[in-house]
């Protein structure tokens, strides 16, 4: 599932991930499309505490993808 919140701030892109992890089935991934630094911080917290891990790639000059996925017990938990 991809989520794009260019152009947003805090706490919008923490909000839309969480829903968006909420919304995801089985082994889905989300996919949060970013241009706001601090949800580089934010939203990977959040989801550590939700049991998802995060990995951040930079696609381009001031833009990220921060790739979301459920850690391996929460996985096959749902």
């Amino acid at each position: 599932m991809k989520v794009d919140v260019r152009g947003e701030i805090c706490p919008y892109p923490q909000i839309k991930a969480v829903e968006a992890m909420q919304k995801a089935k089985g082994g889905e991934t989300v996919e949060l499309i970013t241009d706001h630094p601090p949800s580089l911080e934010t939203v990977p917290t959040q989801a550590a505490r939700l049991g998802w891990t995060a990995t951040i790639q930079e696609t381009r000059p001031g833009e990220w993808c921060i790739h979301l996925a459920r850690q391996a017990s929460q996985a096959t938990a749902k």
